[in-house]
């Protein structure tokens, strides 16, 4: 295990997962995750020359629990980011890496914080420069006034779907995990539902783990979401309007730092949901330094826990050649 630090990010106490010495590879994770999403990242970049440090976001783990919704806008998050940061790197610049949810955290630091970010790296998130409206207003007209069931206007009303996951929270991370991973089978992420249903409706409950998850593994993120609740993490997904105000003033601007980007192609938050036919290219004109882009057959959404060698071996090469010309 690597060592623990809980750092002062200014509004929030972040714990930090950290291991290894140089220049700082900072990891973000998604939901519903943990900086233990990341164990197989750690100690290879560790040991490549930098030090890994891999973050409980706020709300989760070890983590600050904070009370409203609003203390998860996407603000809030850069700045805890940008805190670690402080506390590990605060003469040099440092890399970011994010997944899932953690992707549009670093790729939105590194947009609005250019001076403290020297590369970034994002698994499974493309990024296509700030928003032009809010996602409330994709999820209104594409799912809600349609009568589509869509998780995220499940998580809408605060209380509601953490009671509702919390009631049996095993059962509910293995169906999420599973269902969006690459060894789903078609229909077993359901989808055409009216809205009326649950997320638990949607998704399969497996009869044994993916190979790439233990039965170990999905102890240590039960009992990491016993002492957090839900609250937090889900309360990431009703910040989107929030979001959009502060994006706003960076529409048009690039990111220019040197980036990698890694999915699979099995992911739904790739390719939008099945709205965007070639993410990579829609993303280039807004990362224009995208210096490594890779797509994983047969991978879902659980990247770099269903694929660590092939995440590792794209992430490597590319962090190694930052040094001496970023970092």
């Amino acid at each position: 295990m690597p060592e623990f630090r809980t750092i002062d990010a200014g509004a929030a106490q972040i714990r930090v997962a950290l291991e290894g010495s140089g220049p700082l590879v900072l990891m973000v994770h998604g939901f519903p995750e943990s900086w233990y999403s990341w164990r197989h990242q750690i100690g290879p970049i560790a040991a490549a020359g930098f030090t890994a440090a891999a973050m409980d976001v706020r709300g989760y783990g070890g983590s600050s629990r904070l009370p409203e919704v609003a203390d998860y806008r996407m603000e809030a998050l850069i700045g805890d980011i940008l805190g670690v940061g402080a506390a590990f790197s605060p003469e040099q610049k440092f890399i970011l890496l994010g997944h899932d949810w953690g992707a549009p955290q670093v790729w939105n630091t590194t947009l609005t914080h250019p001076d403290r970010i020297a590369a970034v790296a994002a698994l499974s998130v493309p990024f296509y420069g700030a928003p032009e409206f809010s996602f409330d207003d994709v999820i209104k007209r594409v799912f809600d006034d349609r009568d589509r069931f869509f998780y995220q206007s499940y998580f809408r009303t605060p209380g509601r779907s953490e009671a509702d996951l919390e009631a049996d929270l095993r059962r509910f991370l293995a169906a999420f995990y599973y269902s969006i991973s690459g060894d789903a089978k078609p229909g077993e992420w359901k989808l055409g539902l009216p809205s009326s249903a649950t997320l638990m409706d949607s998704l399969t409950v497996p009869d044994t783990l993916p190979a790439w998850m233990s039965e170990a593994d999905l102890d240590y993120y039960e009992a990491e979401f016993r002492r957090s609740g839900l609250f937090g993490p889900i309360s990431r997904y009703r910040n989107h309007t929030r979001d959009f105000e502060l994006l706003s003033p960076f529409r048009g601007r690039t990111i220019t730092q040197p980036a990698c980007f890694v999915a699979g192609d099995k992911d739904p938050a790739f390719n939008g949901f099945g709205m965007v036919t070639d993410p990579i290219g829609k993303m280039r004109p807004a990362v224009p330094n995208l210096e490594t882009a890779v797509v994983l057959p047969g991978c879902g959404h659980w990247t770099q826990q269903e694929r660590p060698a092939e995440v590792n071996a794209a992430l490597l090469p590319w962090l190694t050649s930052l040094k001496g010309r970023v970092v």
